[in-house]
């Protein structure tokens, strides 16, 4: 699925394997990174394909 026109930095986004994250940068069609977690104590930066998410919450 990809989201690539409607998608923007700081874009809050549910993945597929249920976390919520925003979106850091995005790379066209190789993906983009995303922090996750609940807060500063357990953020992490992954890089996901754009497979990984399941929808945008928020724009």
């Amino acid at each position: 699925m990809k989201f690539t026109k409607e998608l923007k930095q700081y874009d809050a986004v549910i993945l597929k394997d249920g976390r919520r994250g925003a979106v850091v940068e995005i790379w066209g069609d190789k993906g983009l990174s995303v922090d996750v977690g609940s807060s500063p104590k357990d953020w992490d930066n992954i890089d996901v394909s754009w497979d990984d998410v399941k929808e945008i919450i928020h724009n």
